[in-house]
């Protein structure tokens, strides 16, 4: 498979998995990857600041209309929804909160599923609520690859356990195998 893009969700427990997957993944991965996690209002930055601790890539907590480029890390900022736009670039809206959240996963999923279609790779982390789930099933019918973490290994299984039985994942792997799968899947062509 091609893969253009990586997109991320997690919720509660969700940081843990991503320094998981995070610590795992060489510093030359291409395809960008799009982070959402539930963040509290205030966060102010520290939220990309953590991820930039944990790679070799470069984190950024973007602006309205910056273009995604290969090799870079984008964090949904706090209190904003972040969309792909066919263009390539993020769009950020202050829209109504999805399942109680701004940033929302499936926002950001269902966007990214229209711009990258069956070149997308998605994946579901811990979380208590079903956020991500609409998503994820989106990005299935885009003909993208779907992942979940392994819910027992999730410190919230809620949200991974609800895309599994919504039918919407391809695959259930814990978090130190993710990044591998990843690596697997979006750089075996180079």
């Amino acid at each position: 498979m091609t893969c253009a893009a990586v997109v991320i969700g997690g919720s509660a427990g969700g940081v843990e998995a991503l320094e998981a997957i995070f610590g795992g993944l060489p510093g030359d991965f291409a395809p960008p990857l799009l982070v959402v996690e539930h963040l509290h209002a205030s966060d102010d930055g520290a939220f990309a600041s953590h991820l930039a601790r944990m790679t070799a890539l470069v984190v950024i907590e973007p602006c309205d209309k910056v273009v995604i480029e290969a090799g870079h890390v984008y964090a949904a900022p706090a209190n904003y929804h972040m969309l792909v736009e066919r263009g390539g670039s993020i769009s950020l809206s202050v829209d109504d909160r999805v399942n109680w959240s701004r940033p929302s996963i499936d926002v950001l999923f269902e966007s990214a599923a229209r711009a990258w279609g069956p070149a997308l790779v998605a994946v579901l982390l811990s979380g208590a609520n079903s956020d991500g789930v609409k998503g994820l099933v989106a990005v299935k019918a885009a003909g993208g690859r779907t992942i979940a973490q392994y819910p027992q290994s999730a410190s919230s299984p809620y949200m991974p356990q609800m895309a599994v039985d919504a039918g919407a994942v391809d695959e259930v792997l814990h978090p130190d195998n993710i990044a591998l799968r990843l690596v697997a899947l979006c750089m075996q062509s180079e």
